[in-house]
């Protein structure tokens, strides 16, 4: 017998799983195949919902190697298993890189193939390669690592950039490209969209519509015929709409992903020979081909030659033209291994649209395929999409458990059913029909439509406010939001950015602060010609385009950009170089007119997050040498110039400008040897070329904060629901906008967490640094205290504390202070400096101190945490927004506390539908089970006016209450297994059955009560003639339904569900209240007059078509008192469990004094009594040290 063998797949990565190989076992599928029929096809559908259960049930344990079917399980929280069977295909090798021998269409490329194939090629037996697929990834049997691997692509080889030139820039031969596409399949991202048959098979087998299959085959072995059409009808509707949706959201993500999927592509085959393909044939290793008119990239591809403009909208939601250039060939960048994320300046990704190429005289832009098909970046945004990880929220956990406890109730009342039956003779058939029906109506089938109500109504409104949604089960998650991550850059700030001024130094120091330019006095100094030369901007039909700040910043020199035709290209035999000048007025002005002043850009290094800064190559116009000119992140730029040429004021200067909230942009320029060549510059790293600078000076721009910034901010503070800002400018810029937008108050103090890694011999150590209340509030910055339960109302909290840090610092913790990290999140307001991979990192660091996060971001760089987020909010209507959960049409950060209160509602709602439909089960239970013990049931046509005519109206309507119109400090509920909402459920059905159970004694004792006939008439007869007897039922009535009992019981509970809905629908704080939801409160009138009038005066044929019976008028009247205390009842019980329940049960269950249950709460009460936290003043802590 063979061991267990279990496998890691993708460890370490999102998507990480555990693999366990299993072979078929005959005996096991023979039983599997028995009981499928024994069962009538149950135990089928119990394993197609369970597939662990279906593997584990018809295979036997074997090794991953010659396994044919799979079990997987994710290693998150989810546990999700899959099953994946095992294919097998031949090769003519094991490895897609492995060069095949006697390829003469490869030209160069022979020498390779012969030197690294062993043995007879053509002579080798095909290898048999085992493989199966999974969520569009396929996964390949790896000999020497006994497991299975993806091959993602061109990086599997861990290749250098200089390799790629050297090795890769050839292209395939038609063989070698043929022989990996059996590995890498069609370069395609393929969202077939299943047809309708299929999706109805899958939608059909959910357990919920089986159940309802079940109920309705019960219902109509019973003759409840109208009632199964009713659900029929209903179900099919429910059906027919989640088909149109599903399709719907298919066809649109089909259209999505199929424009310009598939194109001609010029690909070369070798050195010299270029072809036409269909990009479906494109490989990893395949050269293609980019035209001058550009063209919508079908993979991920490194320019190898050349450069291009791309707009990469569809993956950053940033419509800003980026500049691609070649990978470095020589120097010290060539040596680094290629990585699409480290080299995405160098990567053309797919789905972007190459805008232009700039290229050599005669020579065409090329990039080598990196990655294909679902490995791409789209590919892997489109797969996240299909398959996208399970919704954890606590309300559909909690649900479940809920349901299994009616399944208990239904179980009760099961065996109940059973033995009364066989205690008084009931038929076999009787019984099981009877006993079923006890379950069917103790577990609604119209549960998971009435709980879905909500939901949608609440996307509806979200919609009318413009903010759309793609994923509506997030939307309860949204009530729950306890904070907020907000992008600070077209977020909380302006787009745009307007020059304030520029400070220009000069020998070491800085001169008086100016207000533009483009002074005549500026035109030809390096200053002016830095920012004319150095940024990214292109002409794109006449009109310049690029970066924002680019864009304010050329303008406000005045200068002229052009850039020469390919004739003008050719003739100078250099990249395709952009010409800056002054504009004629300036080129005419006497200290220029013997002289033509003009730059030329010869070499562009784009600006780089990881190293924020910029630089260019460029030559004046007459000058033999050429000059460097750089713009960056002042503290970067200034560490690259010599010492002496920045002034001695930088710092304070700085501090000066970022404290008002300028963003500052430092210049920088450097004068190269005259003897270097152009030809020599092309080859010269980033490194070589920035350093010894001369220090130009600061650019000031006035980033302007929007006006709805700090409404919306004050309202989240007074709703007590954190902030946090995480940007990429400037720390002081940040912490400046934080205070003026309101997210730090000014009596609060800041404490910047400098953290410098280890070097030499001495550990990392992080350095607080208390910043100066600029409020000048003569109070202590550490008294410190912490009011858990709501800091934000209680005005005798002393003066808070806000940590900030830097992306450098933020990485130095999380590496070398992992005991610092959750203190610091606790109360950090401010991050700066971080890049997209870091606030990804952040959002799931606050998770794991159970925050429910809200992310907002204008969609640039913003992708990751917004997918990452409990609630990504992208203020980018464009195709990144995909990524978002909501995308807000209104470009501010309004949309938040519309979403929060469109959240809170819909969560609300989703609370009053369960606990309505909950009560519903119970009373129509509780109704059925005391009409058992008689021996009678409620006829098909009461069953059908509670469930058709009160059930659904209500439901429906209940849920249509608007959001209420400010945001509550109250948090809503967020479990449904918690102490006041079951106390809630409980009193309600004790209520409910005390009322019944009165109802059903006290007809039985009233002196007209006798055993129902036909010849019956409790109305007229006299109470002295009508002797007093047992309700003795003949076993052979059929079904027993006309009876006292039964029409007592159906007019009670029928007022029961109405009372109770009315009890359960909340309004304020969270809802509007229920008076202003129109259908619902009409609905509720119009079921209260009709009964109240069939009670009052019994209408024949509508007793007739209920199958009730004529009672005396003063019974009715006790009936009507008696319905109105229970409503009374059950309203003054609902306002008492809501007000003071959470404090009784606090007290009946000693829960006072236990810890908070959510890890940030503990956290902020240990810290609360920790007197060395915060640390003062300068105080500095090294790894290793305790805290």
């Amino acid at each position: 017998m063979k061991t267990r063998e279990v496998k890691v797949l993708n460890r370490g990565l999102e998507d990480e799983m555990e693999v366990w190989g299993y072979r078929p076992c005959l005996w096991k599928a023979v039983l599997v195949g028995v009981g499928a029929v024994c069962s009538g096809g149950l135990l089928l559908l119990l394993l197609y919902w369970l597939p662990e259960w279906g593997v584990k049930g018809t295979c036997t344990h074997t090794s991953l190697r010659d396994a044919h079917t799979l079990l997987l399980r994710t290693t998150d929280e989810f546990r999700q298993w899959f099953r994946a069977r095992v294919h097998v295909m031949s090769a003519p090798g094991a490895e897609p890189f492995r060069r095949l021998d006697q390829d003469p269409l490869a030209n160069g490329d022979g020498d390779h193939v012969t030197r690294e194939h062993h043995g007879k090629g053509s002579h080798t037996r095909p290898a048999q390669i085992h493989y199966f697929t999974l969520h569009s990834t396929r996964y390949f049997w790896n000999d020497s690592l006994h497991n299975f691997e993806v091959h993602t692509g061109l990086e599997d080889l861990e290749v250098s950039c200089s390799r790629i030139h050297s090795e890769h820039s050839g292209g395939l031969g038609r063989r070698q490209q043929e022989y990996r596409a059996l590995f890498f399949g069609e370069n395609e991202i393929s969202v077939r969209v299943p047809s309708v048959f299929k999706l109805l098979i899958k939608e059909v087998l959910n357990p919920f519509y089986i159940f309802q299959l079940f109920s309705v085959a019960l219902w109509s072995a019973e003759d409840y015929y109208y009632y199964a059409t009713a659900i029929v009808i209903m179900s099919a509707i429910s059906i027919a709409t989640s088909l149109y949706t599903i399709k719907k959201q298919y066809v649109m993500l089909q259209d999505m992903v199929a424009a310009h999927s598939v194109l001609r592509v010029c690909v070369c085959r070798g050195n010299s020979e270029v072809e036409h393909a269909l990009s479906t044939d494109l490989v990893p290793g395949d050269v293609i081909v980019i035209p001058a008119n550009g063209m919508v990239m079908p993979c991920d591809a490194a320019l190898i030659q050349g450069s291009c403009i791309v707009n990469e909208s569809m993956l950053t939601g940033e419509s800003v033209p980026v500049t691609k250039t070649s990978l470095p060939s020589s120097g010290e960048g060539s040596a680094d291994r290629y990585h699409l994320e480290e080299h995405k300046r160098h990567t053309l990704f797919c789905g972007t649209q190459v805008i232009q190429t700039r290229f050599y005289a005669g020579e065409p832009v090329k990039a080598v395929v990196v990655r294909t098909g679902f490995s791409t970046e789209k590919g892997q945004l489109v797969r996240s999409i299909l398959h996208p990880k399970p919704t954890d929220f606590r309300l559909y956990r909690d649900a479940s458990l809920f349901l299994l406890c009616l399944v208990g109730v239904a179980g009760i009342g099961f065996i109940y059913t059973i033995v009364l039956s066989i205690m008084n003779q009931v038929p076999a058939k009787t019984i099981i029909i009877e006993s079923l029906d006890i379950v069917t109506i103790t577990v609604p089938p119209a549960l998971p439509a009435a709980m879905t109500a909500g939901i949608v109504y609440a996307q509806r409104r979200l919609k009318r406010v413009g903010i759309f949604c793609i994923s509506p089960q997030r939307i309860n998650m949204c009530g729950q939001l306890d904070l907020v991550c907000f992008d600070k850059t077209g977020t909380l700030t302006e787009d745009g950015l307007d020059l304030w001024g520029v400070h220009r130094a000069e020998e070491g120091s800085f001169s008086p602060p100016e207000r533009s330019a483009a002074n005549t006095s500026m035109a030809d100094s390096a200053f002016t010609s830095c920012m004319a030369a150095c940024h990214s901007l292109t002409r794109i039909e006449g009109e310049l385009s690029g970066d924002p700040l680019d864009l304010k910043m050329f303008g406000a020199t005045g200068w002229v950009l052009e850039e020469p035709t390919e004739e003008e290209t050719a003739l100078h035999n250099p990249l395709t170089p952009t010409v800056v000048r002054p504009p004629p007025a300036n080129q005419n002005s006497p200290e220029t007119e013997n002289t033509v002043f003009e730059v030329g850009v010869l070499r562009q290094f784009p600006f780089s997050s990881a190293l924020q800064r910029m630089s260019v190559v460029v030559r004046r116009l007459g000058d033999k040498h050429m000059e460097v000119y750089m713009k960056g992140a002042p503290e970067v730029v200034a560490g690259l110039c010599r010492r002496h040429t920045v002034p001695q004021s930088f710092a304070e200067t700085l501090e000066t400008y970022t404290r008002q909230g300028f963003r500052v942009i430092a210049l920088g320029c450097r004068r190269l040897d005259s003897r270097l060549s152009w030809h020599k510059v092309q080859s010269l790293s980033r490194d070589l070329i920035e350093k010894n600078m001369d220090f130009l000076g600061l650019v000031v721009m006035q980033n302007k904060i929007k006006e709805e910034t700090s409404g919306v901010l004050c309202e989240l503070r007074r709703a007590n629901i954190r902030t946090l800002m995480v940007t990429g400018d400037h720390m002081l810029t940040a912490i400046s906008v934080a205070r003026d937008c309101g997210m730090i108050r000014p009596h609060e103090t800041v404490i910047i967490a400098d953290a410098a890694p280890p070097k030499d011999s001495c550990p990392a150590s992080v350095t607080w640094r208390h910043m100066e209340n600029p409020a000048g509030a003569a109070k202590d910055a550490q008294t410190v205290e912490i009011n858990v339960e709501d800091e934000d109302h209680d005005s005798r909290v002393a003066p808070r504390y806000h940590f900030a840090l830097s992306g450098d610092a933020f990485a130095v913790i999380t590496e070398h202070f992992p005991q610092l990290v959750q203190k610091l999140l606790l109360r950090a307001t401010v991050l700066a400096r971080m890049s997209p991979e870091q606030k990804t990192q952040l959002v799931e660091l606050l998770q794991g101190l159970h925050y429910m996060v809200g992310m907002c971001g204008d969609g640039a760089n913003d992708c990751g945490a917004l997918k990452r987020a409990h609630s990504g909010i992208s203020l980018s209507e464009l195709e990144a927004s995909v990524a978002s959960p909501f995308t807000s049409s209104t470009p501010n950060i309004s949309c938040v506390p519309d979403l929060i209160r469109e959240g809170r509602a819909a969560l609300i709602t989703s609370f009053c539908v369960f606990k309505f439909m909950a009560l519903y089960s119970i009373i129509q239970y509780l109704s059925v089970i005391l009409l058992y013990s008689i021996l009678s049931n409620l006829g098909d046509f009461q069953f059908l006016f509670i469930d058709m005519a009160i059930i659904l109206i209500i439901a429906f309507t209940m849920s249509l209450n608007p959001a209420w119109k400010e945001l509550s400090w109250r948090r809503p509920p967020s479990s449904l297994i918690s102490g006041p909402l079951l106390c809630s459920v409980l009193t309600q059905i004790l209520t409910c059955l005390g009322f019944q159970v009165l109802a059903f004694v006290l007809v039985r004792q009233q002196s007209w009560y006798e055993t129902w006939t036909p010849q019956s008439d409790a109305c007229n007869a006299s109470s002295s003639r009508i002797p007093h007897s047992s309700n003795a039922t003949d076993p052979h009535q059929h079904k027993n339904i006309r009876n006292y009992e039964n029409t007592s019981l159906f007019y009670v509970s029928s007022f029961q569900y109405l009372a109770v809905a009315v009890a359960f629908s909340r309004g304020k704080p969270f809802r509007q209240p229920s008076y202003k939801n129109w259908p619902f409160m009409l609905s509720c009138a119009g079921l209260y007059a009709f009964l109240l009038f069939i009670m009052l005066h019994p209408v024949p044929a509508i007793d007739g078509f209920l199958e009730m019976v004529c009672v005396p008028h003063a019974w009715r009247v006790t009936l009507v008192v008696m319905v109105m205390v229970n409503a009374a009842v059950c309203f003054v019980m609902e306002e008492a469990n809501d007000r003071w329940g959470p404090s009784l049960l606090s007290r009946l269950f000693c829960r006072r004094n236990r810890p908070p249950r959510l890890s940030y709460l503990h956290l902020a009460l240990e810290l609360q009594d920790h007197a060395q936290w915060p640390p003062g003043p300068s105080a500095v802590t090294y790894a290793g040290d305790p805290l």
